[in-house]
Order: C-alpha cells, then sequence, then structure tokens
C-alpha cells in the first residue's frame, strides 16, 4: 500500500474554537469527537484533531490547497472578518494575496497562533 497522509493533532487553546474556524474556513465536515480531541475530516477523508496540550507550544505551518471558488469564499470571510493576513509568510505585504505558483495564496494565523497558508496550486506540479 502507498503511504497516504491520514490525520495530524493540531496543539490549540481552544479546540472547541480552533474546530469551529477550520470546519467553517476548510468547509470541512464536523467528525466525532473523543478523548481530548475535537475532530473534523477534509474532503480527501484527512483527520484534523484539535486537542490542549499540557505545555505551551510553538507555532506551526499548515498549508492547504483550495480550488479557485473555495479560495474565494475563504477569502471574503478573511477580509469580512478584518482578520490580518498577508501576500507573503514575511508578512511584509499585509492585506494582499500572491500569484506564486500559477495560483492564488494567502497567509492568516489561526485563533491558536499558528501559520495558516491557503493556495490555488500546488507548488509541484506531478
Amino acid at each position: 500500500m502507498t503511504a497516504h497522509f491520514n490525520h495530524t493533532i493540531i496543539a490549540s487553546h481552544d479546540s472547541a474554537a480552533m474546530g469551529a474556524y477550520y470546519t467553517d474556513l476548510l468547509e470541512a465536515t464536523e467528525a466525532p469527537a473523543w478523548g481530548p480531541f475535537v475532530n473534523i475530516q477534509l474532503p480527501d477523508g484527512v483527520l484534523l484533531q484539535f486537542a490542549s496540550p499540557p505545555m505551551a507550544f510553538p507555532p506551526q505551518h499548515y498549508a492547504y490547497l483550495l480550488d479557485d471558488d473555495h479560495f474565494d469564499r475563504a477569502y471574503a470571510k478573511i477580509v469580512a472578518s478584518g482578520t490580518e493576513h498577508w501576500a507573503d509568510p514575511q508578512r511584509s505585504r499585509p492585506g494582499e494575496t500572491n500569484t506564486e505558483h500559477g495560483g492564488r495564496g494567502v497567509y492568516l494565523l489561526d485563533p491558536s497562533g499558528h501559520y495558516l497558508e491557503l493556495i490555488t496550486r500546488p507548488y509541484l506540479q506531478s
């Protein structure tokens, strides 16, 4: 069997708020919760699990590939909510998107301070 990405745990200050945020932005599906995890599932079957760890955690980077229509809807939510966002990871182009790799992209922080990147084209084409 070929390896496929299945799930990851995203450290969260408030697991329920993070689950709701990602569900809305990524148009994901709520999944059953268990133990300390609030779970959502992406359309490709990948499970995102949100949990509050017992220690401080550094911010991580999570990039999501969206189709153009989904990007438009997500970006409209970002703008309407007044969420700070940037065209670049260095945060030198606030309030903008980019057109890297033949698509569009945007960077923002989630409610727990992780770096999110939304893109419409993968960096590497098969």
